[in-house]
């Protein structure tokens, strides 16, 4: 797992593909899409345009909580690999637990398999917490690979981070920018670029990466491509680290225990 991914919600196929393309080009190496983002299809066409050998690329794509249950995963798989035009996925994730649905682990025994017959090189969750991921684990013997999860410095996630350590489960982020929020314009992180030269976006996803977080900031635009991706010749010291994370803490998305996304 590299240490940085492209994620491509709310893209569309044509800019997906476009996107995509033009990451792995710049360097990108992990590309993360989703049955409800409805652009597979794109994505799997900018994975096939850009001349980068496929066996370097980790393509991500999530099950949608209309396909829970055995067999429906099974077939929900095979729909998206037909999508991207793959023979096998790299990364795939159960995109919520639905727990009301009460069938995750019935899926996460169909992701089994298909990990077991080449389809799917590793096998995650997304959402999940420490309660479920136990649960996967005690029913079936196999942890998750990945937890992707909300994350960022209004939302640090560190009890669930101290979990994923312990059960060496890789902690990705999503909105790991804050979407929707004003986290770019803050005083502190706007200060701790300032100083050292660089942008706001680049000291927050450095945060992440200090952290033993993988964020998959998501963009479109090639020059932003390429500053979300130079993060690794600087280092946060542990002032600036602590201004970043140092914010009201609020959750933006979806309460696991009860979001429910089909």
């Amino acid at each position: 797992m590299a240490a940085l991914g492209l994620g491509t919600y709310p893209m569309d196929d044509a800019e997906a593909e476009k996107a995509v393309s033009g990451a792995l080009e710049t360097g990108y190496r992990v590309i993360d899409t989703a049955v409800n983002y409805g652009n597979e299809t794109g994505v799997g066409r900018g994975v096939a345009r850009a001349d980068v050998a496929r066996e370097e690329i980790v393509v991500t794509t999530k099950l949608p909580g209309r396909h829970h249950g055995y067999d429906e995963t099974l077939a929900s798989f095979e729909e998206s690999r037909t999508r991207l035009g793959l023979d096998y996925v790299d990364l795939y994730l159960i995109h919520w637990p639905l727990p009301r649905i009460n069938k995750y682990v019935d899926s996460w025994r169909a992701m089994i398999k298909l990990q077991q017959d080449g389809l799917v090189r590793s096998i995650g969750v997304s959402n999940f917490t420490p309660e479920y991921i136990d649960r996967l684990e005690r029913e079936t013997g196999v942890l998750p690979a990945v937890n992707q999860v909300e994350l960022h410095p209004g939302f640090p996630q560190e009890e669930l981070r101290a979990y994923h350590a312990v059960k060496e489960i890789v902690t990705e982020s999503w909105s790991p920018l804050g979407r929707g929020s004003e986290l770019l314009e803050d005083a502190a992180i706007v200060g701790v670029a300032n100083k050292l030269g660089i942008t706001p976006g680049q000291a927050v996803l450095r945060w992440h990466t200090q952290i033993g977080a993988v964020p998959i900031p998501k963009s479109a635009d090639p020059k932003r491509q390429r500053d979300n991706l130079n993060i690794f010749g600087f280092e946060l010291d542990p002032d600036e680290m602590a201004a970043i994370g140092k914010r009201p803490r609020r959750r933006m998305g979806g309460d696991p225990e009860r979001h429910e996304e089909f």
